[in-house]
């Protein structure tokens, strides 16, 4: 979790220089466009949908003492992902132009040089799509092996590419620098995570192993995940084309809103996730479901606690916190109009998220990629309505269209939440209801307390403080707020941390 946060602040930083350079332009709207497609071909073929699939089969075999099939299994795997991303990105590379015209972002037609900036960048950042691939690998294998540190600070050095594009290439490049950036943060996302790879001393195979079991079990167990994955992307496709005929500036919009309401939901339920995934995985392994049932408890009910506050502050503090991170250079107080009324609907999503985060590794661990699929289309497929609803009917009485698609998102996971713990529960034939409602009334209780007081903060503050006093002071007291009432409720999680820092302290 630490490692999280460290690079949500890397990735911060890096959100701040590009707004500063770029803000909300329409050079910034190609960009945020042609990534989409980079990051689909990644999605696609090697990231959730593989991780979901390579992470239980791999882990089983470590479990078992079978190194050499193990082995022999991420081989086949990594040469499987270099075959189908290159030639996945040769095509994008062939068809780019009629895949931004006809499908990604048909609104930039009536700019043919916003357009065709769009087809240049989205064709130099295909290749970060292949380092990914192998990098998303190397990060299951290192999971699997209870090794955290380093996937979890990779994103970090992502960033730190991308810092580099934005201030030692763009000014010399322009919008390009930035695209330069992504190819080498890919780069060191990938590198560093090969020494600990190397110390894992596992041997590489150039082999296919088509007709292996290994093999054909994480096919099996990706190709429904596969469509999961393909629907979330084609929503995310569907808001790049519907913003791209909203105002300038709503692409850019929606993509920063929904990059702030991910770093909470990555420093919460991602970390937490991707710790518990390999602990379920063996307890399934092992036969050990009981077990298993009280680790997926204390993990929904840890990210109850930290998300339910975090999801409020976020609504409340939207505007200052958009103001104080982003507006300087080339973002004015219209970009952060535009950011902070998207980041409101999504704030409102984030509990939701973070169960969704939690439970689908928890059916991947059972070897069920089949059950949190199925729902996350159900889902999706509602988002690609309600994104339609929403939006026109945000611009029907007026608000800005693009908080309608933001919302749609909010909903449509809201409902795969519910129905995943649900299914859940009756499959583990009980879920500790009562210990994870518990936690989440004192969770709801502390929030609207911290919430409360962040608004009078507010309300006394208005037009008195700059944007940095408002958010910073608003932050501190919030979590103030909602830490001493935590503790005044006896919450076992923060007596745990309590003890735990007391007996380091005291060593």
């Amino acid at each position: 979790m630490v490692a999280f946060v460290v690079s949500n602040l890397v990735g911060l930083a890096r959100q701040i220089l590009i707004a500063k350079a770029f803000g909300t332009s329409a050079e910034m709207e190609a960009f945020n466009a042609a990534n989409r497609v980079a990051e689909t071909l990644f999605n696609l073929v090697a990231g959730g949908a593989l991780s979901s699939a390579f992470i239980p089969t791999f882990t089983s075999l470590l479990s078992r003492n079978d190194h050499r099939r193990s082995w022999r299994l991420a081989s086949a795997i990594a040469n499987w992902i270099l075959l189908i991303l290159i030639g996945l990105c040769l095509a994008a590379f062939v068809f780019a132009p009629w895949i931004v015209r006809y499908i990604l972002a048909p609104g930039f037609a009536v700019e043919p040089q916003k357009e065709a900036l769009t087809i240049a960048l989205m064709r130099w950042m295909l290749p970060s799509a292949i380092i990914f691939g192998l990098s998303g690998l190397v990060m299951g294998i290192l999971n699997s092996n209870q090794v955290f540190l380093y996937p979890a600070l990779a994103p970090a050095m992502y960033q730190l590419g991308l810092i580099l594009g934005v201030t030692a290439l763009s000014p010399r490049f322009g919008i390009y620098g930035l695209a330069y950036g992504v190819l080498i943060g890919a780069s060191l996302h990938l590198l560093l995570q090969l020494p600990a790879l190397m110390r894992l001393r596992g041997e590489y195979t150039f082999a296919f192993d088509i007709n292996s079991p290994d093999v054909r079990e994480v096919a099996r167990l990706m190709a429904p995940r596969l469509l999961g994955v393909a629907v979330v992307q084609l929503n995310f496709w569907i808001n790049t084309r519907l913003a791209s005929r909203f105002v300038e500036g709503s692409v850019t919009g929606v993509v920063l809103a929904f990059s702030l309401m991910l770093m909470p939901q990555a420093a919460i339920a991602q970390s937490i996730a991707i710790a518990a995934m390999p602990t379920f995985s063996a307890q399934v392994a092992l036969g050990k479901l009981d077990e298993m049932r009280a680790s997926l408890a204390a993990s929904l009910r840890g990210a109850l606690l930290l998300s339910i506050p975090a999801s409020m502050g976020l609504m409340l503090l939207r505007t200052p916190l958009v103001a104080l991170l982003y507006q300087r250079g080339q973002f004015d107080e219209r970009s952060t109009e535009l950011v902070s009324w998207a980041l409101l609907w999504y704030a409102l999503g984030l509990v939701g998220h973070a169960i969704v985060e939690i439970l689908s590794r928890a059916f991947y661990s059972l070897h069920d990629t089949r059950t949190p699929v199925v729902v996350g289309v159900g889902a999706m497929t509602l988002n690609l309505f309600f994104s339609y609803a929403f939006s026109a009917a945000f611009l029907g009485i007026g608000w800005l269209p693009h908080g309608g698609l933001a919302l749609a998102n909010s909903l449509a996971t809201a409902l795969e939440a519910v129905i995943l713990w649900w299914l859940m529960r009756r499959r583990l034939q009980g879920l500790a209801g009562g210990h994870i409602l518990s936690g989440a009334l004192q969770a709801s209780l502390a929030s609207l307390a911290m919430a409360a007081s962040i608004w009078a903060w507010m309300v006394i503050t208005v037009d008195r403080l700059p944007n940095w006093g408002v958010a910073l002071i608003g932050v501190a007291l919030g979590g103030c707020v909602y830490g001493g009432l935590v503790i005044l409720f006896g919450v076992n999680e923060v007596r745990l941390v309590l003890q735990t820092l007391r007996r380091r302290l005291a060593r």
